[in-house]
């Protein structure tokens, strides 16, 4: 490692076998925790490689436990985390909306790292048991249209990694990966990204892949369409610039889609939106984002009728039923 790290601080990068080695490495613990914590460091203080976010993709997809649910053909909602931004659970609450809009979901998740609430602190609040029993995961799909994968209890590998990111409490290239290595291997995926330079990266690396995708990032700074402004949305068919008129939307204010400061709080405002008691600023970023997650997994659908077909699972308690099933398994 300390070769590894002497070169990075040379402002070299590493080639992608080099990084898938690193990574496997790192995740069998053959690192001393100090040396973990400069080598993340390292990718908070300079932008990351396509060869190497590769890498460490491929690394992370190898040590996995997998799970095969192509039979539902399900689409993820996964945003890197990291922008910083203290929205209220968007992906997490798209993702019901989705499956109550009757499009399967594997939703992958964690704990919040740099943020006070991720979907599966969210969740395990409501009393979900998190599981990587197939035959559980898969009636949780068949029942609720949804199941929910710890992101650790399917790379225990990264549990030599896990008390580190947790110390250091801010974004890393783990973040990156975190949409990239879900272990069903969906074949539909929205991702929403916290730079426009990793959206391209991400564009780049799943245009040599067989996924369907949209990868989103809001220009003033969120990993998802926050309606606070322009976001640019890169698909298989290239990149483009829409606003929120574009969705048939209005633009709305920072403070309209703030999160809460504790996981309790978190908590109420994600049921209060669930149950149909969201505000208009609140709604209307919902089913833009779940709305771009249907309009992602259909060819035949426009953005605007996607967006309206995600707005009626929210409002009528579809997305709401299919969470009480998630939940009450």
């Amino acid at each position: 490692m300390k070769e590894i790290i002497n070169k990075l601080i040379e402002h070299k990068s590493l080639d992608k076998e080099t990084a898938k080695d690193v990574l496997t490495k790192l995740a069998q613990g053959a690192y001393n925790n100090s040396q973990v914590a400069a080598f993340l460091t390292i990718y908070m203080m300079r932008s990351i490689r396509v060869e190497e976010l590769e890498g460490f993709r491929d690394a992370m997809l190898d040590l996995c436990l997998p799970l095969d649910l192509s039979e539902f053909n399900p689409i993820d909602l996964c945003g890197t985390g990291g922008d910083g931004k203290n929205t209220f659970n968007i992906s997490t609450l798209s993702s019901f909306v989705v499956a109550g809009a009757g499009q399967p979901v594997a939703k992958h998740g964690n704990s919040g790292v740099s943020s006070v609430c991720g979907s599966s602190n969210l969740l395990q609040h409501f009393g979900y048991e998190f599981t990587n029993n197939k035959d559980e995961l898969r009636r949780s799909i068949e029942d609720a249209n949804i199941c929910f994968l710890h992101a650790p209890l399917f790379h225990p590998a990264m549990k030599n990694v896990a008390p580190i990111r947790r110390d250091l409490g801010v974004k890393t290239f783990f973040n990156m990966l975190g949409p990239m290595v879900n272990p069903a291997f969906p074949r539909l995926q929205l991702v929403g990204v916290f730079s426009l330079e990793l959206a391209r990266l991400y564009g780049y690396l799943y245009q040599n892949t067989d996924k369907s995708f949209v990868v989103l990032h809001t220009l003033d700074g969120y990993d998802e369409i926050s309606l606070t402004g322009p976001f640019k949305m890169i698909t298989g068919q290239g990149e483009r610039l829409v606003n929120p008129e574009d969705l048939g939307l209005s633009a709305v204010l920072p403070a309209e889609i703030r999160g809460g400061e504790t996981i309790e709080e978190s908590a109420r405002i994600f049921e209060e939106i669930l149950r149909g008691n969201g505000t208009k600023a609140q709604n209307d970023v919902i089913a833009a984002n779940a709305g771009m997650a249907l309009y992602c997994a259909s060819e035949e659908v426009s953005m605007t009728d996607a967006v309206e077909a995600a707005r009626e699972s929210l409002l009528s308690g579809k997305a709401l039923e299919a969470f009480k099933k998630l939940i009450n398994k």
